[in-house]
């Protein structure tokens, strides 16, 4: 098979209406990392487990089975492109996935991978 056309025809309609659809090459590159970021298996660890309810650190490090300094690097990352949002009540600070849009992220690449099953 072969995975290229045999002629050139170019839509030209076609072409326009995708031209007239695309976003600029920032925001293509924002989205692009943050895919980059939901591909680590251990952020997505992170994620799932956030998105079960709000943690601190020694919460999430009892679940997930690794050191504080380990989870505490992830969030850092996760912070940074506002995956995740935290607050601090007292001497403790919890975390929470940033909004509904990381939740569906998480639902949608679960559903996928399960289908891919």
């Amino acid at each position: 098979m072969n995975d290229i056309c045999d002629v050139l025809c170019i839509n030209k309609d076609a072409v326009n209406h995708v031209r007239s659809q695309m976003l600029s090459d920032q925001l293509m590159a924002d989205t692009a990392e943050i895919f980059k970021i939901l591909g680590d298996p251990t952020r997505m660890r992170l994620l799932f487990t956030l998105a079960q309810r709000e943690l601190c650190v020694c919460d999430l490090s009892a679940v997930l089975g690794m050191t504080q300094s380990a989870i505490s690097h992830q969030l850092r990352v996760l912070r940074s492109a506002r995956l995740v949002r935290y607050r601090k009540l007292g001497k403790v600070v919890y975390y929470a996935l940033a909004d509904a849009h990381v939740t569906q992220f998480i639902d949608l690449g679960i559903d996928h991978a399960r289908e891919s099953q």
